[in-house]
């Protein structure tokens, strides 16, 4: 099984009291970043290899949640981490403001729909958390509505995890001044000019509104099968290793069982290869004799 060091050291265990200054964003420990990029490539492959014993077993599934600041590389990581599964038996649900017809519903509505089926994996970019993070910063529904989404979130959860999907929740940690730098980057970078907002700019002034806001959601809706992982992420290269080490441990922890194969293979290869094969001799015969 790859080794569990990151998953010892992110994650939160239920009933902590968190507070995010006590997470240092810049933390790489001992790995240099040459190092890291080859594991993170070992590791795809084993992502891959293992969706597709989840995908043939159809009997559980994944849930992958993603919540940062903005800037805080969650694209990044769908990119560079989980860009490795095969979107067959995979897919990114993202949870942007919620439209006319969603607010008409309860908050979780809109989320149901993406949890993943038997023998999927689901990757939320943001997730039913802004219903206790960007509402409660902004005092867009009362104190008394948002208090109460806690205990939803975790009977939510609990449901899942009782009908066979696996959780895991990463917050990717990055410091202010590395956001700035980030919003820089794409101010310098025409291609990503469409990623600028005045919002993402204004959204500053409410930075430890923000960091309470994930305290109290991180501290509240942990458990053993729900856990959160608190990544540093100021270092793209450090935050693409914690998550695919900790996503890789996860899935070989699963136990996948790939199911029985339905027909008799000897007879399939009999038939048909030992067919084949003999027809590939002749014609090689035939060219012998011909020259």
């Amino acid at each position: 099984m790859t080794g569990r060091r990151f998953v010892k050291d992110f994650r939160i265990s239920p009933g902590d009291q968190i507070r995010l200054r006590d997470f240092d964003p810049s933390y790489t420990g001992n790995d240099g970043k040459r190092d890291a990029l080859g594991k993170v490539e070992e590791l795809r492959e084993k992502m891959g290899d293992l969706q597709q014993r989840l995908f043939a077993e159809r009997k559980r599934s994944l849930l992958i949640i993603l919540q940062a600041l903005d800037a805080g590389g969650k694209d990044g990581v769908i990119k560079h981490v989980i860009g490795s599964m095969n979107p067959d038996g995979c897919h990114v649900a993202n949870f942007k403001e919620p439209t006319e017809r969603e607010l008409a519903h309860d908050f979780l509505w809109r989320v149901e729909a993406q949890t993943p089926a038997r023998g999927e994996v689901a990757i939320f970019n943001r997730s039913h958390y802004e219903d206790v993070l960007i509402v409660r910063v902004h005092n867009l529904v009362p104190k008394s509505t948002w208090s109460q989404r806690y205990a939803q979130i975790n009977d939510f959860e609990g449901r899942l995890i009782q009908n066979g999907t696996r959780i895991l929740k990463f917050f990717l940690h990055i410091s202010k001044e590395e956001q700035l730098q980030r919003f820089e980057q794409r101010l310098d970078d025409p291609a990503k000019h469409w990623k600028i907002s005045e919002a993402d700019y204004s959204e500053r002034e409410y930075w430890d509104d923000y960091l309470r806001a994930y305290e109290d959601a991180i501290t509240k809706c942990n458990s053993d099968d729900a856990p959160w992982f608190i990544i540093p992420a100021d270092h793209k290269w450090f935050r693409d290793l914690a998550i695919s080490e900790i996503i890789v441990s996860t899935m070989e922890s699963m136990n996948f069982q790939v199911p029985q194969p339905t027909v008799n293979i000897e007879d399939i290869r009999r038939k048909y290869h030992s067919a084949a094969k003999q027809g590939r001799g002749a014609g090689k015969s035939r060219k012998r004799h011909a020259h």
